[in-house]
């Protein structure tokens, strides 16, 4: 069920940037309800507890507008399926990949210096404790833009192939 969900999250997240409501709602429900009825209630606090962490570790950055709240809502969906230990692998996995689609990117529309001095302004406000501006958020188009849903769709698929494999 939740390589379903990661298909379907990170087919819309490539051609729309953006991951709708009807799924990311139902799919925390489907996981929570899935994960009660096979498991009891061990199952449900596990939904939950994986629910709550990817929301809760991803808040921030919907908060800073450094990633969009349809992002958000899935990772919460896909942790209602996972549970905290599994969702926190993909969690990971999802920023690899999503680092390496970045670095793709960036060079593919030759934007490494404007990359680089970007990542220096935002390092620099991180130190300083304040937000890099405007300029440095979802809103501004002319920022690259990398789809988070997409990167981590691919995480939950590798960690579900792996584990059907027998490679886990």
């Amino acid at each position: 069920m939740p390589a379903l969900l990661a298909i379907a999250g990170g087919w819309t997240d490539y051609r729309t940037r953006r991951i709708p409501n009807w799924l990311t709602v139902p799919g925390l429900l489907l996981g929570i309800a899935t994960n009660s009825w096979l498991r009891g209630w061990p199952g449900t606090k596990d939904s939950l507890l994986g629910a709550s962490l990817g929301l809760a570790l991803l808040l921030p950055f919907v908060l800073i507008n450094a990633l969009g709240a349809g992002d958000w809502k899935f990772v919460g969906a896909l942790g209602a399926f996972l549970g905290p230990q599994n969702l926190v692998t993909i969690l990971l996995l999802g920023v690899l990949v999503n680092g390496l689609m970045a670095v793709i990117m960036v060079i593919r529309k030759k934007r490494v210096r404007e990359t680089a001095r970007n990542m220096g302004r935002m390092l620099a406000a991180v130190l300083a404790m304040h937000l890099p501006g405007p300029d440095l958020t979802l809103d501004n188009p002319d920022l690259v833009k990398i789809p988070f849903g997409v990167a981590v769709a691919i995480a939950v698929m590798l960690y579900v192939s792996r584990r059907v494999w027998g490679m886990a």
